[in-house]
């Protein structure tokens, strides 16, 4: 067992006012890449002409033996290998957050939300229509600091209403009410599928409803753009809460494994827990297309507003709030969006030969998605599932890298064999290998 392991683009897709009716879908999925006649044409095992892949950066450091690893990953599939078919690009995919760049996109465009007073009251003034797993004690915190003056539909004034902002902020960063709400520190989401749906990553799409996907992208750019050349540790005040993170940074190492991934001829997707407004806005900062990029993906209603509702995948169906792109989601989004699986099958793991390639994450929200892969590439940030099996290293087929900007340095043993994992219902056990085995504790390794 192996242990080591700007140019803003703006381009179009995702979560107001939610009543239910005329939903609509944010467009036809696109299709993988698509095959030219001579592709078509080639001999299945005659790389395409133009086929030059190109090598990782020399000068961009990589932990280990991570750059040759990965290199020599790439190239058994890619479009020198024999059997390669340009027809049916092999694939690869990079979550975002953490993964392609340094820090979260979607607590950039949740503070924005706040701090610019864009969040609009829901219906009726009642929260819970935000989220289907809001508790009683969140809603009834909200109303009680943003109050029910503001018609339904317009703008809460949350840039000088600091009692609202620092609720919501209570909400979305701690899960809980705040200290000074009717009922303090109480759990703010209950009754979810905890492999669906994180509903505080979800409530980040919900508090965008009301706008129209080009509002939104505008939004993102407003609130990220700045954040990419802002300082290192940079913070922002929202509310009256502090030391909130104010920069954001596209790695140069993952920029440019993406190029190199390109040049062998894979078909290289984004598959991320954010919006899908808000990432496919920055994703061509990468060489990624907004087409390539799979978030969370709301209806709209008849007037092309974004709602409180998400779109189906597999056993979920349309209109619902139940799964994301998350853990099992992101599985399940891959398999349709990217395989064109629209059935109920596209929640389970294709067979074999018939799925992803490579695939590169950072947190347990990926791990069914890289578990999918035939190799895989982590960004250790210490999240305990997937580093477990990262550790563990199945096959050999696993890699750690440190984080590129501010690294971590090595934690404790992880208790892999205990309580490192959770199932559907929150409960933390064992994680357990393809075969079903314990994986044993293991340490942190790999670090600077």
């Amino acid at each position: 067992m192996r242990n080591h392991i700007l140019t803003l683009s703006l381009v179009g897709a995702v979560a107001c006012g939610d009543d239910g009716g005329n939903l609509q879908p944010d467009g036809a999925a696109p299709l993988p890449d698509a095959a030219t006649d001579a592709a078509i044409d080639a001999p299945p095992d005659a790389p395409p002409a133009t086929c030059t892949p190109a090598a990782m950066r020399t000068d961009l450091a990589w932990h280990g033996t991570n750059r040759a690893d990965l290199t020599a990953w790439l190239g058994t599939h890619g479009c020198t290998s024999a059997g390669y078919d340009a027809a049916r690009k092999p694939v690869a995919l990079f979550d975002w957050d953490n993964t392609v760049g340094k820090n979260d996109f979607g607590d950039a465009i949740t503070f924005y939300m706040i701090k610019e007073s864009k969040v609009l009251q829901p219906p009726a003034q009642d929260w819970k229509a935000t989220s289907a797993y809001m508790t009683d004690a969140a809603a009834a915190a909200l109303t009680a600091a943003c109050g029910t003056t503001v018609a339904a539909g317009q703008p809460l004034p949350t840039g000088t209403n600091t009692a609202c902002a620092d609720e919501m902020l209570s909400i979305y960063i701690n899960g809980t009410t705040s200290a000074t709400a009717p009922t303090p520190n109480a759990a703010a989401f209950a009754g979810h599928n905890y492999r669906y749906l994180e509903p505080t990553y979800a409530w980040t799409a919900q508090l965008l409803a009301g706008y129209t996907h080009a509002e939104i992208q505008g939004f993102a750019t407003a609130a990220i753009g700045p954040q990419l050349t802002a300082a290192v540790d940079a913070v922002q005040t929202v509310g009256t809460r502090t030391n909130l993170n104010g920069w954001l940074r596209i790695y140069d190492q993952v920029k440019d494994l993406i190029a190199v991934t390109q040049s062998h001829g894979y078909d290289v997707w984004v598959i991320t827990a954010s919006p899908q407004d808000v990432i496919q806005t920055f994703a061509p900062m990468v060489g990624i297309p907004a087409d390539h990029v799979i978030g969370i993906r709301s209806k709209t209603d008849s007037n092309g507003k974004l709602t409180y509702r998400f779109e189906g995948c597999g056993t979920v169906a349309d209109d619902t709030q139940s799964m994301i792109t998350y853990i099992q989601g992101k599985r399940c989004w891959v398999n349709k969006i990217v395989f064109g699986d629209a059935t109920a099958a596209a929640m389970q793991r294709r067979p074999d030969g018939m799925r992803q390639i490579f695939a590169a994450g950072d947190s347990d929200t990926d791990i069914e998605f890289l578990r999918d892969a035939q190799y895989r590439l982590v960004i250790n940030r210490g999240k305990k599932e997937i580093m477990c099996h990262a550790y563990y290293n199945s096959f050999d087929r696993w890699r750690v890298n440190p984080m590129f900007l501010q690294p971590r340095a090595a934690g404790s043993t992880y208790t892999c064999s205990t309580n490192a994992c959770k199932n559907e219902a929150g409960v933390s056990g064992p994680c357990r290998d393809d075969a079903g085995n314990i994986i044993p504790d293991l340490p942190d390794s790999v670090h600077p």
